[in-house]
């Protein structure tokens, strides 16, 4: 058995080395590493696939986050509602524009911002709401684009960790994750589930004008060269970037197949453990698995990661601090209201390998392993 990785990019890449290798040595030939044709080609491709107007590709999913903030004009001290429960990159932003992020808790069961809970929290001076999709599982979007519109709100959709994940609407219909709030926003971080080769992201919307200033933004706040309108900052996806991305989104529903098949594997083994609660999908959402994350009841977070690590197996925690209590906002007096399912969750999550290259034995010594110890 080869050995077990949390994300196994070597495999990946030597099953469409072919088509990589290709890609890659075409802009090297074409030396148009800037702004070369594939960055167009990508985001054309990009936005076919997620049925959006407009994708405009930065330099990283943080990126993303902090242009879409200075797009919609919000001024220092206006609120914006996002999850605890995430990486920090999506409240960092917030605070680097002098914004006030504002903490709200989420579900217990999908990880993902409580709709109800968000509503006690709005004031006058809330101006956006950022839903993350973590670890692959949509927010309740229809409920939360509701009460932004009676709010007149902007939503910016964190689609960091759940690109190729559909919502399926009360009404039937369904839309790709990313393409429902005002902007959606990605990261192409090597580990995610569409993943360069190195650091890029992009910005999603269907509005034409916000797109014009979402593009000015990422360029330097110009729309022609030298003619400076806004502020903005310098954000670009390379050339090279773009041309893998573009070989490896035709394989992104492939991909997403093969996480569901790991996910199945892993719920069969661990499904009627009174000790774990494995990940719920909810009707709307067609979860993408970025991540498999557990939660234990009674078990020994730490010495069972150590039994894995001596196992061959490695597992992550993601979050086991929340953003609330990072010591960065020690000193920005961000108001913390009721987060007791945020810090529930934080004592009890951890995560699994998860990735397209799992085969049936790994997942076998994995599953095998992990009840064996909790038993």
């Amino acid at each position: 058995m080869d050995a077990i990785q949390m994300v196994d990019l070597k495999k990946q890449y030597k099953k469409i080395k072919s088509e990589v290798d290709a890609a890659v040595i075409n802009v090297l030939e074409s030396s148009a590493f800037i702004n070369g044709k594939p960055v167009q080609d990508f985001a054309s491709n990009l936005s076919n696939y997620l049925g959006v107007k407009h994708v405009i590709p930065c330099a990283n999913g943080t990126d993303a986050l902090q242009i879409a903030l200075m797009a919609l004009g919000l001024q220092p001290g206006d609120e914006v509602i996002t999850p605890s429960f995430t990486y920090i990159a999506t409240v960092e932003v917030v605070a680097l524009l002098k914004l006030v992020p504002v903490f709200v808790d989420v579900d217990p069961a999908t990880f993902c911002m409580d709709p109800e809970k968000l509503k006690k929290l709005i004031t006058p001076k809330t101006k956006a709401i950022i839903p993350v999709h973590l670890y692959g599982h949509a927010a309740p979007m229809e409920e939360i684009l509701d009460i932004a519109k009676s709010h007149n709100l902007f939503v910016i959709e964190d689609n960091a960790q759940a690109i190729g994940g559909t919502y399926t609407f009360s009404n039937g219909t369904t839309k790709k994750l990313g393409s429902l709030g005002h902007i959606g926003c990605t990261s192409f971080f090597p580990s995610k589930n569409l993943g360069g080769y190195g650091d890029g992201g992009a910005i999603f919307t269907n509005d034409d004008a916000l797109a014009e200033i979402l593009k000015k933004v990422a360029n330097h706040g110009q729309s022609v060269r030298y003619y400076h309108d806004i502020v903005g900052c310098n954000s670009r996806l390379d050339t090279i970037q773009a041309a893998v991305l573009d070989i490896k989104l035709k394989h992104l529903d492939e991909y997403i197949d093969a996480r569901r098949n790991a996910a199945s594997f892993y719920n069969q083994a661990f499904g009627a453990n009174e000790k774990l609660i494995t990940p719920k999908e909810a009707a709307y959402s067609k979860h993408v698995f970025h991540q498999y994350t557990l939660l234990l009841e009674g078990v020994d977070r730490a010495g069972l990661m150590k039994y894995l690590a001596d196992n061959g197996i490695p597992s992550m925690l993601y979050y086991p601090l929340a953003c609330h209590k990072q010591k960065m906002f020690e000193t920005l007096n961000v108001p913390v209201t009721d987060l007791e399912v945020t810090e529930w969750l934080s004592e009890r999550v951890i995560s699994l390998p998860m990735h397209t290259e799992l085969t049936d034995e790994q997942l076998e010594h994995i599953t095998k392993t992990f009840i064996n110890y909790i038993n």
